[in-house]
Order: structure tokens, then sequence, then C-alpha cells
């Protein structure tokens, strides 16, 4: 997790700021999902 989070070189591509920008999108994205279907159900 470490590596992909804040952008730490250790990762090949996913290391810099692209990598981390693109896992925030993806986890309040899964949030979001989880969130809306609690309600919905």
């Amino acid at each position: 997790m470490s590596c992909y989070g804040y952008g730490g070189g250790s990762c090949g591509g996913y290391g810099g700021g692209y990598g981390s920008t693109f896992v925030l999108v993806v986890v309040l994205f899964i949030l979001l999902i989880i969130v809306g279907a609690s309600f919905f159900n």
C-alpha cells in the first residue's frame, strides 16, 4: 500500500503522482459504491 499511496518511487510506473492519484480515485469510487449500496438496500 505504501508504494501506491503517496508517490514513492519504489513501484515502477505506479510510483509517481499519477499512480497515487489513480489509486485515490479508485478508492473513493469503491467507497461511493459501498455507501450507495447500503442506502439503496
